[in-house]
């Protein structure tokens, strides 16, 4: 089974790493190496910036 390519851009990952506080652990580890907690934190970081964007949209 191959890997499902990803929504989020790497450069939008490494945003959300750096303000959520985990991007050493990125750099040193790769992405593998985050807690689950970390990636759903990024997760709904990403979710509250889309549902900003779609509110000022409107």
């Amino acid at each position: 089974m191959g890997r499902r390519r990803g929504i989020m851009s790497e450069n939008f990952k490494v945003e959300l790493a750096k303000e959520l506080g985990f991007y050493n652990t990125v750099q040193r580890e790769g992405w593998g190496g985050i807690r689950s907690k970390d990636a759903g934190n990024m997760v709904k970081r990403a979710v509250e910036l889309a549902e900003q964007q779609l509110s000022n949209q409107k």
